[in-house]
């Protein structure tokens, strides 16, 4: 469990930013069932698979997967796989529609986390598609400034 700025960072989504080129991002609360918040807080959250859809109703998170909480009673059983409401503004919600029915553009979730207040929040990434070589370019150039940095070490030490 990372510590960032106030809030206590629950699930990660790393490869979102090495598939995709984040224009933008957006915090949303997350209409939680049951027992999610408890599974969420030991940590049984995974957000590689999901992304969100603009509908006329709001934003919704598909593919995020909650395992079910060990404490939670048995007979209400909430599916760890389901479509979760995203909690924004009306503004920001017609905004991504505008910006999601652009090409290549959709939203991706970069992590979940809790605030101070104890509530569980969403940071969504505006992303744009990285092409196989922008990633391999990427790549060398995390490469070469790690060569030069072993390099300015050596010469420090020596």
């Amino acid at each position: 469990m990372k510590t960032q700025d106030d809030h206590k960072v629950v699930v990660d989504n790393r490869r979102a930013r090495h598939i995709y080129s984040i224009d933008e991002t957006f915090e949303a609360g997350m209409v939680l069932q049951g027992s999610e918040v408890k599974a969420l807080r030991e940590g049984r959250g995974q957000i590689r698979e999901a992304y969100g859809v603009v509908r006329d109703d709001g934003v919704y998170l598909l593919g995020m997967h909650i395992s079910p909480y060990s404490g939670a009673s048995t007979h209400v059983e909430v599916p760890a796989v389901r479509e979760r409401k995203l909690l924004l503004h009306r503004k920001e919600i017609e905004r991504l529609a505008e910006e999601t029915q652009r090409k290549g553009m959709t939203l991706i979730p970069i992590r979940v986390y809790f605030t101070r207040r104890g509530i569980a929040k969403v940071e969504l990434g505006l992303a744009r598609g990285k092409k196989t070589y922008d990633r391999r370019r990427e790549i060398v150039e995390r490469e070469a400034k790690r060569q030069m940095e072993r390099t300015q070490r050596r010469r420090e030490k020596n």
